[in-house]
Formats: structure tokens, sequence, C-alpha cells
């Protein structure tokens, strides 16, 4: 299993999570993931119905306790990790997963992709 992992701003819409995704390589994902309190963002729910992909929600918790290999403080002081994406994609992705890379931001800068593989 294969899971990109998405953070975004606000603003970002549906061709933003595309090109970070795209970017990051993600043609062969199984799933999306992101923070709980962005799961039931508009443009992801689109990218989800558009690629026919799950959406993980992941709590707090489980984004704080990822190690992921970039650091942002604007991420950190919000979610406690220093990449949404990364944690995401490692907590969906399971026990063991690991990150094919670091996060990949869109050419807009509003939304960043990080894929995991689970073990």
């Amino acid at each position: 299993m294969i899971v990109a992992g998405l953070g975004f701003r606000k603003e970002a819409g549906i061709a933003s999570l595309r090109d970070a995704l795209q970017r990051a390589g993600g043609d062969a994902v199984t799933a999306l993931a992101t923070a709980s309190d962005k799961a039931a963002t508009p443009a992801l729910q689109a990218l989800a119905a558009e690629r026919n992909l799950p959406v993980h929600a992941i709590s707090p918790d489980l984004l704080k306790i990822q190690t992921v290999l970039t650091q942002s403080p604007r991420v950190a002081s919000l979610y406690g990790t220093g990449s949404l994406a990364e944690a995401a994609a490692l907590a969906a992705a399971g026990p063991g997963a690991r990150l094919l890379g670091p996060r990949i931001t869109s050419h807009d800068g509003k939304a960043t992709a990080a894929l995991a593989i689970g073990a």
C-alpha cells in the first residue's frame, strides 16, 4: 500500500492538490491522508473522487508521533509535527511504514504531498 499524505492551505484548490500529488510521483497511490480537520475539505474530496481513492483522516495524536524528514515551524505550531503531509502518509500507511522521500510542494506553494509505503 502506498499512501499520499497531503498538507495544504485553506485557499488551496484541487489544482494545487493534484499538482503536489503529481510532483511527488503519486500515480500508484491507494489512499490519500491528511489531518482530521482537513479531511472533509471540498478540494481534497474532489481529488479523492477524481482518483477513486479513500481519504484517511488522521488524528492530532497520531500526527505528533510520526518521525518526519522535513520541518516547517508553521506546521509544527499547528499540528505538532514538522510536516503534515509526511506525518499523515506515515500514519495512514500503518506501523513500520516508511517515507519514499521528503514532502514535495505544489508550484503555487499552497499544497504539499509525501508518499509512504506500508510495511
